[in-house]
């Protein structure tokens, strides 16, 4: 914990005031803009797959762009010429985007509750195929000089990942008895109906946090994986605040403290993965929260 601490002092120490100011400013103005005027209510209601990915790619190609613009302001640098920066500046957003739009649509029962059930455990272990797949593409052309993204445990030491699932539980619990809270959580929720299904039992559930789960390993991935280790060898420390940029607006329509927590999340995962190359301690604390707050929504709609 200790090295993780100092790493984020040092990060906060060393970078650029100006840049942090700006583009945790400009973070602010995108998440007013979605909650005060409902963007992603919009994205999301009423457009077919095309006009919802225009949408998803215009507002991340923003997140992920303009923050790097914001460093080139503030620095001299010489990789916002670059081709092939360019090239993965435009086609990341859209990676995500495609995530986000197109859904999948499989008729395995008649009961509407329990096939919309079973699309749910499908799309997430897929939407990860489709992911990990893009990213291995790219990773071979661009960095196959190292490892895959991330997906190094060398020198790991857990035990300070396991002490900050540890420091987040008093805070689920008390964001367990909140309303906005318990109208998100646990996902099972999504399902219209799906709760008072019979055949909803404990496997199925738990089949069901499983899958949840793998959507995860695709986040990191993409995020700490892919726009960290991929983007320093141009941009150094400056690729944390755009991937954190955008890994803020893909929690627009969740809580509003959930997505302003986001961002600082992103900065402090960000700062990890740049430190040890390593994408599994991150993961495991999105997992261990991811479930915790699982595990809160379903004690604190039990109780209520």
């Amino acid at each position: 914990m200790k090295s993780i601490a100092k790493n984020l002092r040092c990060y906060f120490f060393e970078i650029n005031k100006g840049i942090l100011i700006a583009v945790s400013s400009f973070t602010a103005i995108l998440v007013f803009i979605n909650y005060h005027f409902g963007l992603d209510n919009f994205i999301r209601k009423n457009n077919t797959d095309l006009i919802k990915l225009l949408a998803w790619y215009a507002v991340f190609l923003l997140s992920f762009s303009i923050p790097y613009f914001i460093t080139g302001f503030f620095k001299s640098v010489t990789y916002l010429k670059r081709p092939a920066f360019l090239f993965l500046l435009l086609i990341a957003p859209l990676v995500f985007a495609i995530k986000l739009s197109f859904g999948f649509t499989f008729f395995i029962t008649k009961d509407p509750y329990l096939n919309s059930y079973w699309n749910h455990i499908i799309e997430w272990p897929l939407l990860l195929l489709i992911i990990a797949s893009i990213v291995f593409l790219i990773w071979k052309f661009f960095d196959k000089d190292q490892p895959l993204y991330g997906l190094s445990s060398k020198n790991l030491d857990w035990k300070p990942y396991l002490l900050m699932i540890l420091i987040m539980i008093p805070l689920i619990a008390a964001a367990s008895t909140q309303a906005d809270f318990l109208s998100m959580y646990p996902k099972l929720h999504t399902i219209a109906g799906v709760d008072n299904e019979n055949e909803i039992t404990w496997w199925h559930k738990l089949l069901f946090e499983l899958s949840y789960g793998s959507d995860f390993i695709s986040i990191e991935l993409f995020f700490r994986g892919f726009l960290i280790l991929a983007f320093i060898k141009w941009a150094g420390k400056d690729a944390i605040l755009p991937m954190a940029c955008f890994y803020c607006t893909i929690h627009f329509g969740k809580p509003l403290g959930e997505c302003i927590s986001s961002y600082f999340g992103g900065i402090i995962l960000g700062v990890v993965v740049y430190h040890t190359r390593s994408i599994y301690g991150g993961l495991l604390v999105h997992l261990g929260i991811a479930w915790l707050m699982e595990l809160g929504g379903y004690i604190g709609n039990t109780l209520n």
